[in-house]
């Protein structure tokens, strides 16, 4: 926990990760006053793909970190005037009529229910279609179909279905509350149209009523309660808002809220996403949208590539490849570092794996060529982006661990030709916090955004290797259509 200078008003942003709960504070200039952070059981992941944590777990946590934030506030938490909550994407938890969960959380990556979800897919095909959405196999909406068709003493006694931050919601206010439509998109709300899918939940046997009221992320949906006031340092009465999904909120955290801004996100995975004034739907099934909180969308698509391509290397060994690599200037070689089978994002092919074209002359050109392959994919993801007609302004904003790396940063600049833009606090935490104070520190997101968002350095590329880079990419793209995984699309 830290804390920085007094603030007059503040607002808590809660970010309920796998492993733990953080809690940051920030003033209405986007100084982090306080956080606190309280660690989460591991989830139990067994056979069939199952994947589970005690959801009774969540709130003693987030209750535990807003009592250390808050207590390191000059005001002791006075100052708190709204909280907003996001979690991961697609954890669904069967709830009784009091809001205590019945069963165990099942989690995002909890693959029981595919072919349920298989099932929702063609029922629902013209919707998903209309929507540019695919369901996969991890989709919220089968294993919401999975507790309906479960004959135990949980699903008689279950009454809703919430998500993460419905739970830490109702905790916070007394009583059950609206979700909004980011954590809703794979449990099926049809944000388009602004609807759950009643063909397909009714054909799944999923009663309606367990089903929360779907409100904009930033909205108001209650107050805190004297009992959770007790219980967390947070005022009675301060605003309990929506937020977004973990990948949402990082987004948000970078400042990338208006039409045309786009972050590229370099963590274990690579993740791209950005915001269009219309709704964006790709045939290939690679990118898909969130809906933004003011209207607009949020279109996106993860790599099975980033940060991994770099697992091999202890991490304390990153620092001299990176001086080895920047002296001996681009690549010999040409590499694809996927570590795993099959590709999602910017294109669909489960056929997709590594590979490196050449022999490096030695370990840093080797460490070069990969994060070269990485900067490549991050360029064919921008154009794909592009291809389907959305424009992508720069400077582009990038965060995550990756982003630390001044040689890979620069990379990533000159292989698109384009300034990258730093961000510095681009976490789940920050960006639940910016949604907090839109409507209460600021009138909105962009204004809030414009004010609390501080960007970093701007990094611009190397002229003197984009040739090169270019000329690696051509390899690079070329080698991808040879294998025929460019130009696939995914079946609805």
């Amino acid at each position: 926990m830290s804390t920085t200078s007094s603030s007059p008003e503040v607002v808590a942003g809660i970010d309920i990760a796998t492993a733990a709960v953080r809690v940051v504070c920030v003033d209405e200039q986007g100084q982090v006053r306080a956080e606190a952070r309280e660690p989460l059981p591991p989830p139990r992941r067994g056979v069939g793909g199952h994947s589970e944590q005690d959801a009774r777990a969540w709130w003693p946590a987030v209750a535990a970190a807003l009592r250390r934030a808050t207590a390191a506030l000059p005001a002791g938490g006075r100052e708190v005037v709204a909280v907003a909550t996001s979690a991961t994407s697609g954890t669904v938890v069967p709830a009784d009529g009091a809001g205590e969960p019945v069963g165990p959380a099942l989690m995002y990556d909890d693959r029981r229910a595919a072919e349920l979800n298989a099932r929702a897919q063609r029922i629902g095909a013209p919707r998903w279609q209309a929507l540019g959405l695919s369901v996969g196999p991890t989709a919220a909406l089968g294993r919401i179909a999975w507790l309906a068709g479960e004959d135990t003493p949980d699903r008689a006694r279950t009454r809703h279905l919430l998500h993460t931050p419905d739970l830490i919601a109702w905790r916070l206010t007394g009583g059950p509350v609206a979700t909004d439509w980011s954590h809703a998109l794979k449990s099926g709300y049809d944000a388009r149209v602004g609807e759950w899918p009643a063909e397909v939940l009714d054909a799944l046997g999923v009663p309606p009523q367990w089903l929360p009221p779907v409100q904009a992320p930033a909205t108001e949906v209650g107050a805190v309660s004297a009992a959770a006031a007790d219980e967390t340092g947070l005022p009675a009465g301060c605003s309990v808002r929506l937020a977004m999904t973990d990948g949402c909120a990082g987004q948000i955290a970078t400042g990338a809220v208006r039409p045309g801004q786009f972050v590229g996100v370099l963590g274990t995975t690579y993740v791209l996403k950005g915001v269009t004034r219309e709704l964006v739907t790709d045939p290939s099934g690679a990118l898909y949208s969130h809906r933004h909180p003011d209207g607009w969308w949020l279109p996106g698509g993860a790599s099975n590539t980033g940060g991994e391509a770099l697992a091999h290397v202890p991490a304390d060994r990153l620092p001299a490849l990176d001086r080895a690599a920047a002296a001996r200037g681009p690549a010999s070689v040409v590499a694809y570092p996927l570590r795993r089978e099959g590709e999602r994002f910017p294109f669909v092919s489960g056929d997709a794996r590594g590979f490196l074209l050449g022999t490096p002359a030695d370990e840093a050109d080797r460490h070069r060529a990969e994060l070269e392959g990485v900067a490549f994919l991050e360029r064919l993801a921008i154009e794909r982006v592009r291809e389907l007609g959305v424009p992508v302004e720069g400077p582009l904003w990038v965060a995550g661990g990756g982003s630390r790396s001044a040689l890979w940063t620069r990379i990533r600049a000159t292989a698109l030709g384009m300034p990258l833009r730093v961000a510095d606090h681009a976490e789940t935490a920050f960006g639940a916090a910016l949604l907090a104070a839109s409507g209460t520190l600021h009138p909105d997101l962009a204004a809030s955004a414009a004010a609390m968002v501080r960007t970093g350095r701007d990094i611009e590329p190397d002229e003197t290797e984009r040739a090169a880079l270019d000329e690696s990419y051509a390899a690079f793209t070329a080698a991808l259509r040879e294998r025929g995984w460019l130009g696939r699309s995914a079946s609805l």
